[in-house]
């Protein structure tokens, strides 16, 4: 039985995609990835495009209803239609929109859609929008953290959708009112996240005292909303037997022309570094170094050496710079204030302090270098003090919570949530369980590794990136303080997610080890896996698991039953946890055939299987650059019985970033669509392989331009077409016999993709092609008149009808393509002699570059049918520049082609001016 192609396996609308899913990463309030810090998300509309995509049939395997080639593309743009809808943030729960995409599901899966399966559920992207698609869902990480967050996202709402709160200032009606959706759970949140803030204020509020304003910033007292801190070593200069601070900046405020900073002065007297407040210039520059630091009271250099042995041996310390006030007038800056200082350092640390030691990981792992080896050392006493009061308060308001849901109707069966349970018991854990992500929140942001941010005035958080770094000033925030990072903001930002949740259909979130998945019932996998060695999050996650495991332990016994994250099984191949490159590349491409070996038994087979990947990794595979990541996802998939029938890159970050050109960075995400290969594929010769990829490869490539799809994506996609011809063979044999690895498929993937944008050339005039080859040899730099005369006859031009054509300059012995700004700004095409392909896309960006798409769109509607030409030319321009790392030129080909939609739908809305026909090329 031959399945039906998805629309997944056939087009993606790329462009709508990644414009969505860019523009996700500035949506703050609602969105679910503020419910609790997790490090690898995938944007949700993406998710939401390839979780669609995979059901709808593509209108190819209907020819019934679409019997040419124009009426399924007409059909296709209606589905891109609905995906551009889709993947739009404001639609995220508009009904109309989401009500059709289901539609279109029900209808191309019989009425029945198959349950979706996330066994790397992560930040939880992919089973949220599935729910929100109205498709149950099962999924499930090996970490607890992800777990629990997951479990909030999607498997708690739908357990009370429509449900009232249960406070007693509640006055909508009760359980049954005006409540719809679940608006009564974020209701809850609020109030019992403000119960837990004054049941605190009570234990800890001493510990957070105002401070008084002076006569400069007006009578009384003031909150603080931070206190600013550097670490202190004692100076190397035996002439200064006193501490001296460590700081990366004393900036505390960048607003240009308002400029406030931290004065450091030295206190000879007294044998101390004290601090005030400048304004205006003259800022000193902070005594931290990449290599070192300066002991400010004498100049002497403090090697990094020596900074390590101060920590390690327990001699660093901590020292108050500024304090950050807040009242009616807004921030106000103060110098330290002794009575502030000798608070904190005089508090005794808690006895109950869920402490353990961090991993010394070299790349992910700063302090235990300098000494803090365990996450206790990462807070002051007073923030750890804090935590402990948060965190018991969130096991005590369980209790509340549950006599008031008694109070409130809900059934008195005492079934915990964790055992299915709906009742007043289960309600309770639910709560507990968002008030306890709500410590998690502020855990990221109560620690001594928090920055302040002088260009926003406000606590940064600790894992602005995948790590735990070292931070010499930091800012401590006042839980208390209405300024960003306290409760009340937590708590705000957890409750606005809440309220946006589709809250549903029922799903099933466990705690599992995807080697394990069960394989009795056919599902639907759609997952993002671990990426190769990027990093190990047990290690990091364990900075949160601690405090979820000390609130939430009765809660979710089984999820929270080990010390620690688990490790041992985690797929990643660190090199520091298993010895070499080597063990961890086996090690990682082992678990990931099993993992895949059972998802391919599990999968069901009408429908394909969409795994979404990332890399950064890239190596020198001696046919262009080879990502040792990429290339182990893919042997460990063929390996499995596997075959990978196409791939799609997501990005997040605006097309072809400069950045990403020629650097070794996160580029996108790929989604690989895949099914089972038959126990029956044949075997191939490499002659058989590569007869095949020549023959099949070049329609795929043709079909994907003509998609749009933007250049700087181009050589990833075809990898799509390119490994689904390699891995529909059991195996390709190489002439020794072996089997060809994936790394050398890979290569000739890129070979045949070079030749084939180069076949295109034909498609070119003669000029066209000459400045093509010298483009790639010499760029804009000019270069000998022979070479250039040799280079003509062989393109069946001349140099002088280059530069009769406008294209070339040609001078003492020397010739150069003519940069866009030297082009004449009166061009017209039609009265132009010997027109050019070349000219065409030359002055199609620069106008796009002077004067947006509109401009652009002019010129286009006088080329006519040419500018599609024009734009086959920018495909191989790019792909030339991308070789050659020419960053900026690349950027312009790509923004042509990533315009080109719009700039043709412009150029069609206006009809063209009646005149001379247009000319043939030369």
């Amino acid at each position: 039985m031959t399945e039906k192609r998805k629309l997944i396996e056939v087009a993606l609308p790329l462009e709508a995609i990644n414009g969505e899913s860019a523009r996700e990463k500035s949506i703050r309030h609602g969105h679910p990835s503020t419910l609790h810090m997790w490090w690898a998300r995938r944007p949700l509309a993406a998710c939401r495009a390839v979780l669609f995509a995979s059901l709808v049939n593509d209108p190819s395997t209907n020819p019934d209803r679409f019997p040419t080639e124009e009426s399924q593309d007409a059909e296709r743009q209606r589905l891109f239609q609905i995906i551009g809808e889709l993947v739009k943030w404001q639609n995220v729960n508009n009904e109309t929109v989401l009500r059709t995409a289901r539609h279109e599901i029900e209808q191309a899966c019989g009425g029945t859609p198959p349950i979706i399966v996330d066994p790397f559920c992560g930040g939880g992207s992919i089973p949220l929008e599935a729910q929100r698609l109205g498709l149950e869902t099962h999924s499930g990480d090996l970490n607890p953290v992800p777990v629990l967050i997951t479990k909030a996202l999607v498997e708690i709402p739908p357990k009370f959708n429509g449900l009232g709160p249960v406070h007693p200032d509640d006055d909508k009606g009760g359980l049954l009112g005006s409540w719809t959706g679940p608006r009564g759970l974020a209701d809850d949140v609020r109030y019992y996240g403000q119960w837990i803030r004054e049941a605190a204020w009570k234990r800890v509020g001493h510990l957070y005292p105002k401070v008084a304003l002076t006569s400069a910033h007006g009578p009384g007292e003031a909150v603080v909303a931070a206190w600013i801190w550097a670490r202190t070593v004692q100076s190397p200069n035996p002439a200064w037997d006193a501490p001296v601070p460590l700081a990366r900046s004393f900036s505390i405020s960048a607003k240009k022309g308002k400029e406030i900073w931290i004065q450091p002065i030295v206190d000879p007297k007294e044998r101390r570094v004290r601090f005030e407040i400048g304004r205006g210039a003259g800022m000193p520059g902070g005594t931290v170094r990449r290599g070192g630091a300066t002991c400010f009271a004498t100049g002497t250099p403090i090697p990094l050496s020596y900074i390590k042995e101060q920590g390690t041996t327990g001699r660093m310390g901590i020292q108050l710079m500024a304090i950050v006030a807040t009242n009616e007038r807004g921030k106000t800056y103060l110098a330290p204030s002794a009575e502030h200082e000798d608070l904190v350092l005089g508090l005794e640390e808690p006895t109950d302090f869920p402490e353990f030691e961090l991993s010394t990981h070299p790349q992910y792992m700063g302090p235990p270098r300098y000494g803090l080896t365990s996450n206790r050392k990462l807070f002051t006493p007073r923030q750890q003090l804090a935590l402990v009061a948060f965190s018991d308060l969130v096991q005590e308001a369980r209790g509340v919570i549950h006599s008031d849901a008694l109070s409130r109707g809900l059934p008195d069966d005492d079934k915990p949530l964790s055992r299915g349970g709906t009742g007043a018991a289960a309600y309770a854990d639910a709560i507990s369980t968002f008030l306890a992500l709500g410590v998690g929140r502020c855990c990221d942001y109560w620690t001594s590794l928090t920055n302040w941010v002088p260009s926003g005035e406000f606590v940064g958080h600790t894992f602005t990136r995948q790590a735990i770094p070292m931070v010499w000033d930091f800012a401590e925030c006042n839980p208390f303080g209405n300024a960003g990072g306290d409760w009340d903001g937590a708590i705000d930002w957890i409750a606005r997610v809440v309220d946006k949740l589709p809250a549903s259909v029922p799903a099933l979130v466990e705690q599992q080890d995807a080697t394990k998945l069960p394989t009795d019932a056919p599902v639907v996998i759609a997952t993002d896996p671990p990426y190769y060695d990027n990093v190990p999050y047990a290690d990091l996650a364990d900075f949160f698991y601690v405090w979820l495991r000390r609130a939430l332990r009765e809660v979710w016994p089984a999820e929270l039953s080990t010390l620690l994250v688990p490790k041992a099984e985690e797929l990643v191949a660190d090199v520091q946890r298993y010895g070499s490159r080597e063990a961890a590349q086996h090690r990682f491409e082992a678990g990931m055939t099993e993992v895949f070996r059972r998802f391919s038994l599990a999968q069901d087979p009408r429908y394909p299987m969409t795994v979404i990947y990332g890399f950064k990794q890239s190596e020198d595979g001696g046919a262009g650059q080879v990502s040792r990541g990429w290339e182990t996802i893919l042997e460990a998939m063929i390996r499995s019985g596997l075959t990978i029938d196409g791939t799609w890159p997501i990005r997040s970050e605006r097309p072809g970033r400069m950045r990403e050109l020629g650097s070794n960075v996160l580029a996108s995400s790929i989604v690989l669509v895949c099914r089972s290969r038959p126990n029956d594929a044949p075997l191939a010769t490499r002659r058989d392989f590569l007869a095949a990829l020549g023959s099949q490869l070049p329609i795929a490539l043709r079909y994907l331009q003509q998609g749009n799809i933007a250049p700087v994506d181009l050589a990833q996609a075809a990898i799509g077409p390119g490994m689904a011809v390699f891995s529909r063979y059991s195996r390709v044999v190489e002439a020794d016999g072996s089997a060809m690895p994936v790394r050398a498929a890979l290569g000739l993937i890129n070979q045949v993709l070079d030749e084939t944008l180069s076949e295109q050339e034909a498609d070119f005039d003669s000029d066209t092609r000459w400045a093509v080859a010298w483009f790639e040899q010499f760029g804009m730099n000019p270069g000998a008149f022979g070479v250039a005369e040799t280079l003509s006859k062989a393109k069946n031009t001349a140099i002088n009808g280059l530069v009769a054509a406008g294209i070339l300059e040609s001078r003492a012995g020397k010739v150069r393509l003519l940069d866009r700004a030297e082009l004449p700004n009166a061009w017209d095409p039609a009265a132009d002699a010997r027109l050019t392909v070349w000219e065409l896309a030359q002055h199609l960006i620069r106008a796009l570059e002077s004067g947006g798409e509109n401009e652009a769109a002019d010129l286009l509607r006088r080329i006519g049918g040419l500018g599609e030409t024009a734009r086959e030319l920018a495909y191989r321009l790019y792909v030339i520049c991308e070789r050659k790392k020419w960053a900026k030129e690349a950027l312009a080909y790509n923004a042509l082609v990533v315009a080109w939609p719009e700039i043709s739908r412009l150029a069609a809305s206006v009809p063209a001016p009646s005149g001379p026909a247009q000319q043939e090329l030369l």
